[in-house]
């Protein structure tokens, strides 16, 4: 069994890779364009240490799931019955939550389910003269199934398979998406990284005619923790496939960039908007973590403060901030993102596992 398990992997993997990528290359041509796109809500911080460190979440050594449910290279056995619980109050009254369970296999691996959902809210029906016919609700949802995998001792794989559901009153949309993750771990260095190709798929049942593209992005993420200091600092890269992600003006025809008034970019005029557009892209991050049971982060989301802030005021628009603490066998955070000047939302999480909750239980190897 054990010669037969050793050719049927190499196989699946490469089976599995080559038909992602042929998806990858497919949904690259549909996603260049930032707007448009359905289920947004999938790119929402699933967790608080997510939400405090930028939004986006970032690879490491702890075993946390939130992590492993954006990168599934990091789903590993030391996830093994890992219960995450997530909750956030979103503008107006509008929320969010997801729920996720990590559980190991010693023959297939290790397997992740999540569940996420988001609230619109309740809204009046009308006519167009004001008449009123009553209320509808709309919410969208989605199911994942992660799977992550050790190649060396250093190099990991994984893969999320995720059942989108839409409803906007009478109108309805399904979809299927996943996500390819590979990871590299250095823990003699302490650098943890990743790189993902996230929503790789297509709309089933659109909601009234034309099939729209899925919010597909290609992520990278590096972590280094100091050695000798409880400091660790992260980088986030994202949208990768789009290096433009400046608004463009549908008006505008002239090929050539020229400033206000007119004249022609001076070279740091050029460098500057080089710049910018690079940086959006760049999501910045740090924790402290002085001990086991307590972890603090902030996180600068330069795309983020670029789009939502006010130039009169551009306050802490972009920056974000959490903490987390272990109290018993439970993992409380809080994180609260600036989004713009008309309020931050406050995200709630809570893990713990239930191996330790419950002693007793069979613990798999781990693997790395």
């Amino acid at each position: 069994m054990r010669n037969r398990n050793n050719y049927f992997y190499p196989f699946f993997f490469k089976l599995v890779f080559l038909l992602s990528g042929l998806l990858i290359i497919s949904s690259v041509a549909l996603a260049q364009k930032q707007s448009g796109r359905v289920y947004e809500f999938i790119n929402l911080p699933a967790t608080a240490r997510i939400t405090a460190l930028g939004g986006y979440a970032v690879p490491t050594f702890d075993e946390d799931l939130g992590m492993a449910l954006f990168y599934p290279s990091l789903i590993n056995p030391g996830l093994d019955n890992e219960l995450s619980l997530n909750f956030v109050d979103y503008f107006s009254d509008i929320n969010y939550g997801t729920a996720a369970f990590s559980k190991g296999f010693n023959r297939i691996g290790n397997l992740t389910l999540g569940i996420s959902y988001i609230n619109y809210g309740t809204f009046l029906e009308t006519d167009e003269t004001g008449n009123t016919f009553g209320e509808f609700t709309a919410g969208e949802y989605v199911v994942s199934i992660g799977w992550g995998r050790a190649l060396t001792e250093k190099i990991t794989i994984g893969s999320n398979i995720k059942a989108i559901s839409s409803t906007f009153e009478q109108y309805s949309s399904f979809g299927l998406a996943t996500d390819i993750a590979v990871g590299y771990f250095d823990e003699e260095r302490l650098i943890a990284s990743s790189l993902v190709f996230r929503n790789i798929g297509r709309q089933i049942t659109t909601y009234y005619s034309d099939r729209e593209p899925l919010p597909f992005d290609i992520v990278f993420g590096i972590s280094k923790k100091l050695i000798n200091a409880p400091l660790r600092f992260s980088f986030v890269a994202h949208n990768l496939h789009n290096y433009d992600l400046t608004y463009e003006d549908p008006v505008a025809s002239s090929p050539t960039f020229t400033t206000f008034d007119g004249s022609a970019a001076t070279s740091q005029e050029r460098m500057s908007e080089i710049s910018d557009k690079l940086l959006r892209h760049a999501v910045f991050g740090m924790e402290f973590t002085p001990t086991e049971n307590f972890i603090a982060g902030i996180g600068y989301n330069y795309r983020r403060r670029q789009e939502m802030g006010v130039e009169s005021r551009l306050s802490t628009v972009g920056l974000s901030w959490g903490i987390g603490v272990k109290i018993s066998n439970f993992m409380f955070h809080y994180g609260r993102s600036n989004y713009h000047l008309g309020g931050a939302p406050n995200h709630f999480s809570i893990t713990t596992n239930l191996n330790r909750l419950f002693p007793g239980g069979t613990e798999v190897p781990s693997i790395r």
